[in-house]
């Protein structure tokens, strides 16, 4: 995708985009591609990078936790990878000698990342993912993934582990007590992975002939 159909196709998300979402593409709209922003691009509530209340521009770094309060949430980049954080939710990244990129502790996170073998652990199971996109919601006993797109090696915790890939969506599941099991695509949108993916540069990863189709 040319830096012109990138501007056009951003340009057609953002009138289509409500709130806080039109914002952060209308920042991927301004960007130079080779000069993409890291750390902090938006955020409202209560968000916080180890400990200290965070703001626009604020970088994240391998070891930082970032952290939400009850209606806090923030979209934020480190490297080739981006993240849409929802509220209540814990993040711990690893350093970069750690074999965990990050942990999810608790709540929920959409993330996009570069090409590249990365490690996410929660309490009940290892995601090894490859040029992926995905969305995990995470408490103590169970979680939810979904792989947008993209490769993974998932190992439940006294479990059996699962590989396969997805284009969109196709494999949603819960987690929990060593298994997985079915489930249905919930509380993410095409059009915040498609976000995300802008203000890393790159384009949709999605078919054009399946965007809009409610996820």
């Amino acid at each position: 995708m040319s830096e012109f159909e990138r501007r056009r196709f951003l340009q057609g998300m953002a009138a289509g985009a409500a709130g806080g979402l039109m914002a952060a593409i209308k920042q991927a709209l301004a960007a130079d591609p080779k000069s993409l922003k890291q750390g902090v691009i938006r955020l409202s509530g209560d968000v916080a990078v180890n400990g200290k209340q965070a703001a626009e521009g604020m970088a994240v770094h391998p070891g930082d936790v970032v952290t939400t309060g009850p209606v806090g949430t923030s979209v934020y980049v480190i490297g080739d990878n981006a993240f849409l954080q929802r509220p209540n939710t814990r993040i711990d990244f690893g350093d970069t000698a750690a074999a965990t990129f990050m942990r999810v502790v608790t709540g929920a996170l959409l993330s996009v990342f570069g090409k590249g073998k990365r490690q996410i652990t929660t309490t009940v199971a290892t995601i090894g993912i490859r040029g992926t996109g995905c969305y995990i919601e995470a408490d103590e006993k169970k979680t939810y993934f979904c792989l947008c797109f993209g490769s993974v090696d998932l190992s439940p915790v006294n479990g059996q582990t699962v590989s396969y890939s997805t284009t969109h969506h196709e494999k949603p599941l819960w987690i929990e007590d060593g298994k997985t099991m079915p489930a249905t695509v919930m509380n993410h949108t095409d059009a915040e992975v498609i976000m995300l993916e802008a203000l890393v540069g790159r384009p949709s990863p999605f078919p054009p002939k399946r965007f809009g189709r409610g996820y």
